[in-house]
């Protein structure tokens, strides 16, 4: 791949872009959207089928002292038995009550974290049920087309086969996604019904929500929902894949909080892996992605990290250098993935989602990574400051700071970098928030490093102790 760093970059199609449909998505709407997360602290740990006592742990020892706004946890909502993570994703009923917890342990979990200085995001399923019959995790008893006290078959959307053109916007938004039943969200009945699930979370005291498969729910309709909760304006963002060529558009759903940017996830994988750091001067907007402000982003997710679309914890050095990267440029609100090893996509979480400790039983713990946590509070830091003091070496070694308030250097070369960086910072020792070394800015601005190969410096006025 050609350009130079100085012009306007336009990422490349690739066949995932093209195939961008395929996978199903989330949430939208409302009259008083609330996009990025509100406060200083805009980063989500996203703790995938962690169960909920292990959440409320994690708040208090780790997400809370290093800086996390938000944790999100995965659909509390009763599933489908079993334990694949997608059996998460197939709600029987709207209680409380899955292999991660019961509502006490929900409702607690929530205090927990609240008190720790976190707020809480839960991951909501409302555009479908199940293609299954049963019995669920709370012991309801179904068919694909019936949940007794919850929907019957009048609920599901009139074409029952799955989605078939994904160049088709009734398609997409009516027929089923993975053959899974298809609420008729457009019907008064079940946006009640969503409304009142989603009301009865807020009454717990979740902060936000994740809302799952989107792009295949009408804005209009997702509007409807909104305007029914007790918080109109809560906080929300939504899983909308972008398709090339696709009518149905993430940027629409710009109207009802922070769609998800899956491009720059998809994006960030083919620069790290076999492009140059350097392209990434201008990442964002000037890829021709959606506006920063009311971007959802990530490195990687439960779903792309198992289909290959993205990076994911197995990629070493290029999955840890470009969250260090996400977490120091100022472009959406992003997300931590913190999952568990999977040699099948269908592995579901290690003891039933209990965390005994990290990086034991599979579990990854990719927000308590030194190199990912560190960079927390750097954001924290740097938030409202602009990109200043550019540097690249045409290559794969960048620098750039973020106004007089921090300062980030990442190495993606084979061979050590030695030189003097340029920076606004104030003359002073600061602590690099990577290697735990101290690091001399003098009253010119300027710092000598030398970074090793695949590693990164990041210093911020919030750190200055070692």
């Amino acid at each position: 791949m050609t350009g130079r760093t100085t012009k306007s970059r336009r990422p490349v199609a690739t066949a995932l872009a093209l195939m961008a449909g395929l996978a199903g998505s989330v949430v939208a709407g409302a009259p008083a959207a609330q996009a990025a997360p509100p406060g200083g602290k805009d980063v989500t740990a996203v703790l995938f089928e962690w169960n909920f006592k292990s959440v409320a742990k994690a708040c208090t020892d780790r997400l809370g002292p290093d800086g996390y706004g938000y944790v999100q946890v995965s659909p509390p909502q009763e599933r489908l038995q079993g334990d694949a993570w997608w059996a998460a994703y197939q709600p029987v009923s709207y209680r409380i009550d899955t292999r991660l917890g019961d509502r006490a342990a929900f409702k607690s979990m929530v205090d927990t974290c609240h008190a720790a200085g976190v707020k809480v995001v839960a991951d909501a399923v409302i555009n479908h049920m199940t293609n299954a019959s049963g019995t669920g995790s709370a012991g309801s008893r179904f068919t694909k087309y019936d949940y007794p006290g919850t929907y019957s078959s009048a609920d599901m959307d009139d074409c029952k086969t799955p989605i078939s053109n994904y160049q088709d916007r009734w398609n997409v938004q009516h027929c089923e996604l993975g053959g899974l039943a298809d609420l008729d969200t457009g019907e008064n009945y079940v946006r009640g019904r969503i409304a009142t699930y989603l009301n009865d979370l807020l009454s717990l005291g979740v902060d936000g929500f994740r809302i799952d498969a989107a792009k295949h729910i009408p804005v209009d309709d997702l509007k409807n929902i909104k305007s029914r909760l007790s918080n109109p304006g809560v906080h929300w963002k939504q899983e909308t894949l972008f398709g090339a060529g696709e009518p149905v558009s993430p940027s629409e759903y710009t109207a009802t909080g922070d769609p998800q940017e899956f491009r720059y996830a998809w994006d960030l994988k083919r620069v790290f892996n076999s492009e140059k750091l350097a392209y990434l001067k201008n990442y964002g907007e000037g890829w021709g992605y959606m506006p920063g402000g009311t971007s959802s982003v990530f490195v990687t997710n439960h779903d792309t990290e198992r289909h290959g679309q993205t990076l994911n914890y197995k990629d070493g050095a290029n999955y840890t250098l470009a969250h260090v990267f996400m977490l120091a440029w100022p472009y959406g609100s992003p997300d931590v993935h913190s999952g568990y090893e999977f040699s099948s996509n269908d592995a579901g979480s290690p003891n039933g989602g209990q965390v005994k400790t990290c990086y034991s039983d599979g579990w990854k713990c990719q927000h308590a990574w030194p190199e990912i946590r560190g960079m927390v509070k750097f954001r924290n830091t740097a938030r409202g400051a602009s990109v200043t003091n550019w540097w690249d070496n045409g290559n794969n070694t960048i620098a750039f700071g973020r106004g007089d308030k921090a300062y980030v250097v990442i190495n993606h070369e084979g061979s050590t970098v030695n030189r003097t960086f340029q920076t606004s910072l104030a003359a002073g020792t600061y602590c690099d928030v990577q290697s735990g070394r101290r690091v001399s800015v003098n009253g010119s601005g300027q710092f000598t490093a030398s970074v090793a190969p695949n590693t990164a410096l990041a210093l911020h006025t919030g750190a200055k102790n070692c």
